[in-house]
This record gives structure tokens, sequence and C-alpha cells, in this order.
């Protein structure tokens, strides 16, 4: 070959490794919110679908005149730890009001290519209160206001709403506020990623609370793959793999490919995969030698690179491109505090009870009295306490066994180093070159995590 066609055959790598891992970090990716990121995935679109798809079993759909990339990135096991959150400061996640609201808008809206949210209020208030399994919206409250602007401020960020007149809050003082909204309802189609729809389930409504898992299991279920991918038998008289005419017993060419597209879909969507957690087939196939081989081929082709350790493996990227959530971060009180309490988690190999690491917490309150004021109360440690270990837990650092938090291997990166105040003007280099390297230096200044902070 010339040396242009290897300079171009390079920079189609390079272009493609960077879209998988754009795709990987915002799978709803479109041109309003990131254009140059955009019209790569745009121009590069054939080789990221077809290694998508050999890579994980996932589809993409580049919709260059829309101006959007949809990668339906399904995961075989229910996951809490990327919930919707709100726009509002703190970035607190969705409950369970938020949710429902979330599918009773999405519902009215894909009728309404045009609407206000006056208009959309009332269609919710009707919608509600003609289904006896929902509970009813009334936007005379302002709490529910609140739930409804948190909702439409969440479409708004997928593209599907566009405030053409007005804004989004103005709602939350007022019910009588103003706003028009042009709706996307194509893209609104494409955001559900589950291959069952919860309506083909047909389950009734008293049941759902006894079998919400399996339930959860049931609308991932792929039929490519056979009866390779059995979900876990429910609560309340089998399971839905069961009760389905089309499940059928899996080939052995059906069975591979989940083993390949199981496996590879955790190492690319999590932080850390630990062998304990595979199970006997997914770990015997990726230390094969087929395996190894295609996972070391599709960790190049994406940029990352592989760390193989005794328990597990571990991705890292050295762009940060597909990192959605980092570690160390100071951008909560929560998440300073997850750094500060794994020193004393990782310090007991047996873990410590909810009440030792909430007294750790009161421990952080004493020496920071300035810091964490949200948490200056009589529980505020416990919460504290609580909040930074769902920080652990999410990032995969923690887990709990026999009511104690224990410290899983990759929680032995992380350190945290004392800093004077001569040492305060170069701590944001070392956090970039922290997030950087996935390596565990983090400064702590001796005034406190943040002199003054509030959460």
């Amino acid at each position: 070959m010339s040396t242009l066609a290897n300079q171009l055959a390079a920079a189609e790598r390079e272009e493609v490794a960077r879209g998988i891992r754009l795709l990987l970090a915002r799978p709803l990716l479109t041109e309003a919110a990131d254009p140059t990121g955009f019209e790569l995935v745009r121009r590069r679109r054939e080789p990221l679908a077809k290694w998508f798809d050999y890579t994980c079993g996932w589809n993409l759909v580049v919709e260059p005149r829309r101006g959007y990339a949809r990668l339906a990135k399904i995961r075989a096991r229910a996951d809490a730890s990327r919930p919707a959150r709100r726009s509002r400061s703190g970035r607190a996640p969705f409950d369970r009001r938020r949710y429902v609201l979330l599918c009773v808008v999405a519902a009215e809206l894909l009728s309404m290519p045009m609407t206000t949210i006056g208009l959309l209020a009332d269609r919710v208030v009707q919608a509600t209160a003609a289904d006896q399994a929902l509970p009813g919206f009334d936007p005379v409250h302002r709490p529910e206001r609140m739930a409804f602007v948190d909702v439409l401020k969440l479409l708004e960020s997928y593209g599907v709403l566009r405030a053409v007149d007005g804004a989004t809050e103005a709602y939350v003082e007022s019910a009588e506020a103003k706003v028009l909204y042009g709706v996307d309802t194509t893209l609104l189609m494409r955001l559900p990623v589950a291959p069952v729809g919860a309506s083909g389930l047909a389950v009734p409504p008293d049941e759902v609370p006894a079998r919400f898992e399996d339930l959860l299991t049931g609308i991932v279920r792929e039929r490519r793959y056979g009866g390779a991918s059995e979900p876990v038998g429910a609560a309340g008289g089998g399971t839905i793999e069961e009760k389905a005419p089309s499940a059928t017993a899996a080939t052995e060419p059906q069975r591979n490919l989940w083993l390949r597209h199981s496996v590879l879909r955790r190492l690319f969507d999590d932080p850390v995969v630990y062998r304990a957690d595979l199970t006997e087939d997914e770990l015997a196939y990726v230390t094969s030698l087929t395996g190894r081989q295609i996972l070391r081929r599709s960790v190049e082709q994406a940029g990352f690179f592989l760390e193989e350790r005794v328990e597990g493996f571990l991705l890292v990227d050295p762009d940060a491109i597909a990192t959605d959530v980092r570690f160390p971060d100071d951008t909560s009180t929560a998440r300073v505090a997850a750094l500060l309490l794994l020193e004393p988690v990782c310090a007991a190999p047996a873990g410590l009870f909810p009440e030792q690491l909430a007294e750790a917490g009161a421990d952080l309150l004493r020496r920071f009295p300035r810091w964490a004021k949200a948490y200056q109360s009589q529980d505020g440690a416990a919460r504290l306490a609580d909040d930074a270990v769902r920080v652990l837990r999410d990032t995969g650092l923690i887990h709990q066994v026999g009511g104690r938090v224990v410290a899983r291997p990759a929680a032995h990166r992380y350190r945290v180093a004392e800093a004077t105040s001569a040492d305060a003007g170069t701590r944001a280099g070392q956090r970039k070159s922290v997030k950087r390297r996935d390596v565990t230096d983090t400064a702590v200044p001796h005034g406190g995590p943040h002199e003054g902070d509030e959460q």
C-alpha cells in the first residue's frame, strides 16, 4: 500500500475507535448537542454499525437528516447505576413518581407534533385519571409541577422536545405559564430499546409487583439467541420464557453468539468486570483461545487498553471519551465522601457495618464543620454514608456481604493524599491525570474536601 493509503486507513481506524467510545458514553448522540461527534459518527456509520453488531449485538441507527444517532444498548441484567437524573442542581436521580410521569408524557406526545405545556398537562391529568393503576396527576400542587418539569427537561435534553416559545422552568412557579413545544415523534419512538414491549407480556396489573424482576428480564429477551439467555425464575409461578410459545432451545451457534455478546456487553458498559460475577460458561468463553482473541481485537479496535488481573478485567480509555461517570470526582459532596470513606473500607478486609460507616461519616463532619452543610443535622452522618456507599456501589468498588460493606479489588487502586496550601494550585492538573489514567492519587487540602462546600 502507498503511504497515502496507509495514512487514510490509519485515520479511519482512529475515527472508528473514537466513534465507538463516543456512542458508548452517549447512546443517543444528537447533532445539536455534539456537532463534531455526530459528524464523525455519520461519516463512519457503516463500520461503526458492523462493530457494534458483531461485538455486542447492539443495533446502531444513524439519521443524518434528523440529526441523531441511536445505539440500542440492551443489557441482560437490570442495572440501576445509571438512572435518569433531574436537570436541577444536585442532579438527583428520578424517583418512582417521575418515571411514571415520563412514561405517561411519552405516550401522550406520540400523537402531538406540536403542543403547549398546559395542553400536555391536561392530557396527563386525563390519562392518569382513566387508569386505576396510576396515581392521579394534579398540577395545582407545586411538587407535582416540579416533577412534571423534570420530565420535560429530560425529554428536551434528548431532543424529543424543543421549546419554540417560553421556558419550561416557568411552569414550576405557575400552572398558567405559556410554553410552546415542537415534538420529534420519530426520535421519541427510538428511545425504548427493549426487544419486547411491556404490553406484549400480557401480565395482569395485580401480578406486576410480585413478578417485577421476571418482567424486567422478559422485556430484554432476544429471539436471536433462542433459549441461550434463559432468565432467572420469577416469584409467582414460572418465568416469562416458560410461558412464551416462541421460546426454543438454543443451538450451538446461538449459544456461542450469546456468550460473546453477554461478556463483551458487560466489559464495554461497566467500569470493571470481575471473574466471580461471570457464569461458568461466560468465564470459559472469555478465557478460551477464541474468546481471548475476539476480546483483545475488539478492545484494540475501540481504542481501549485492556488490564487483565486475577480478579477480572478492566478497560481504560486513555482519552476518557467513553467515561460517563468519573471517579474520583469532586462535583458533589457524596462523591467526595465516597473517596474519603473508601480508605477505612479498604483497611477492613472483613468490611464495615452501616453503623461503622455512619460513625466515619460523623468524624468527617466533625473534622470539616463548614463542609457538607446539607448533612450537618442529627441524621446527616448516616445519610452521608448511605449516599457515599451508593456512589461506590454504582462504580463497582464495593459490595455488600452479610450486612457489611466490603471493598472489591478495584477499590485498592485509590488512595487519598494530603496536600498543603502550596500544592493547591496544582490540584486540578493532578485530578486530570488521575481521570485519564484511571489511577488513584487524589489530593485533599488540609482545610477539608471543599471549604464551605454545600450539597
